[in-house]
């Protein structure tokens, strides 16, 4: 049989040594100093509730996020390193096919399938640059428990000690700044003590039903995690995102979350949820804001997101939204973080619309958010055609469009049209229950005196603005010319009692069915 590269790779799946990394906090009774470095933050809610959003951030408006590991390698989609080990799910039934029954080739077993032989950060960096991302997010840790850095306090299990054998992050973080961008890294990692739980379980049914699968196998519990103490129901009842956790894996939780911010110095730090165990997670913010001051003359520059609006309400951080979008101009600013795909790289998987990225886009930055799209990245860590050619349109329309985005603040109001009268109300996960925009829909930023328009798809010959009528309750005031992005010269328009009626070119703009925009001066 010939040895293709891809038999090659999967042949390493099955080679992987029968080596554990020691459990450096398995014999702690204290746990580590939680003091954070010297600065404006104490590791309390009242200190972190004086923090300021640094005025780079509402003026970025777009990032792009590398939501990559060995679990995007495997190209069976999101959360593949617990749902393998549930009897019956689809990504059990791949894995057995793939790789072999969990009880004898595991998760483990597949990590070296990421190899990231292709990837280029420089080159990625430039197109997302072109594209108008601002910042730019690398994967610090998911809830597989796998570090995507140097990691000092979990040998063996993170990117330079196996896979691609490199310093994911700090090359990401390298490329990045090169070229300007702000940098963030996510972590997932205070979930992973129950989320890996299934890991420990067994077959219900068939010929192994009863053999336990190889996570519990004590040799490799600093991967899989070591649930002694527990309750012996503890893998049935345990909760995919339930944050349940012993102090000896809050104090591991914590001191490598902490060896990950010291080492990058990262400008955004992203929590998969609310912040975590309490004076632990408290101290990790604190670090991440004192670490910031330190290297800014005691300004603090960098941001720190939260899914939990009670975290940010006040101070201490941004508020994130995960695949989610706010139904009206929030006071701070905020941020949504989705996904062109599904979280980690699935082959086949139907992609959003450049239309669906841009009427996001347009939407959130209308209600003072931000957002954050992953374009998920395969095991080689090189862009799909189809990526490619979304991230292509994209960096069209943002060519034209971009200063209609960046560094803008709301209006009075967001928006108009069909789309405003849909209320979701649901604060996570509600993209979907969104209506899809179109010409007869229209949302607002401004820049000092210019108000942008932008009409969601393109109209017949005349586009009406009634929001910015002579006798509009938002009193635009008077305005005195009109030019559409991308087009040369001012158009005609006409305000009235009625509102904006603007005279469209005749050729339509290349990006017109995504959406135009209308700068407007107010005298």
């Amino acid at each position: 049989m010939k040895l293709t590269r891809r038999r090659a790779l999967e042949f390493m799946a099955y080679t992987v040594p029968v080596l554990a990394a020691p459990r450096l906090f398995s014999q702690q009774t204290s746990g580590p100093d939680l003091g954070s470095l010297s600065g404006p933050f104490a590791a309390t809610r009242a200190s972190l509730k004086t923090y300021t959003i640094p005025s780079w951030f509402p003026d970025a408006k777009f990032g792009i996020w590398a939501h990559w590991g060995p679990q995007s390698a495997i190209g069976d989609g999101d959360w593949y390193a617990r749902n393998m080990y549930i009897e019956g799910s689809p990504q059990y039934e791949y894995h057995r096919k793939r790789f072999g029954h969990p009880s004898k080739v595991g998760y483990k077993d597949a990590i070296p399938v990421f190899t990231a032989e292709r990837w280029d950060p420089d080159h990625l960096i430039d197109l997302y640059t072109k594209a108008g991302a601002k910042y730019f997010f690398s994967m610090g840790v998911h809830h597989d428990n796998f570090d995507m850095w140097n990691s000092k306090f979990h040998p063996y299990w993170n990117a330079v000690d196996m896979g691609p054998r490199k310093d994911i992050v700090g090359l990401w973080a390298q490329a990045a700044r090169k070229r300007g961008l702000r940098f963030g890294v996510s972590e997932h990692l205070s979930n992973s003590y129950d989320w890996f739980a299934t890991s420990h379980g067994s077959d219900t049914t068939g010929e192994l039903a009863g053999i336990p699968y190889d996570g519990a196998d004590s040799r490799y519990s600093s991967l899989y995690h070591d649930y002694t103490g527990q309750p012996a129901d503890f893998i049935k009842r345990a909760q995919p995102m339930g944050v349940v956790a012993p102090d000896v894996w809050k104090r591991e939780y914590f001191t490598r979350i902490k060896d990950l911010v010291d080492q990058h110095k990262p400008d955004l730090l992203y929590t998969d949820g609310g912040i975590p165990f309490d004076e632990y997670g408290l101290s990790l913010v604190a670090e991440e804001y004192n670490t910031s001051a330190m290297a800014n003359a005691g300004k603090v520059e960098s941001v720190y997101n939260s899914k939990t609006m009670a975290d940010c309400t006040v101070g201490t951080c941004v508020l994130d939204r995960e695949r989610g979008v706010l139904d009206d101009i929030w006071p701070n600013p905020w941020q949504t973080d989705t996904c062109i795909g599904d979280w980690h790289y699935k082959e086949g998987y139907e992609y959003k619309s450049p239309k669906k990225v841009i009427d996001l886009l347009v939407d959130i930055v209308s209600k003072n958010g931000n957002l954050l799209l992953n374009f998920p990245l395969p095991a080689s860590g090189e862009l799909d055609a189809r990526e490619l050619q979304i991230l292509q349109t994209v960096t069209e329309w943002m060519t034209v469009h971009g200063e209609a985005i960046h560094a803008t603040r709301p209006w009075k109001i967001y928006g108009e049209g069909p789309s405003t009268r849909v209320l979701v109300g649901q604060e996570k996960f509600n993209e979907k229950l969104k209506p899809d925009l179109t010409s007869q829909d229209i949302r607002f930023t401004t820049k000092g005196r210019t108000i942008y328009a932008f009409i969601m798809g393109w109209p017949d010959k005349e586009a009406l603005i009634p929001s910015l009528a002579s006798a509009s309750p938002q009193n635009p005031g008077k305005i005195v010319n009109v030019r559409m992005l991308g087009y040369g010269g001012n158009l005609k328009f006409v305000q009235d009692p009625g509102g904006l009626r603007v005279l469209l070119p005749e050729l339509k703009p290349a990006t017109a069915d995504l959406s135009v925009a209308f700068e407007m001066m107010i005298a």
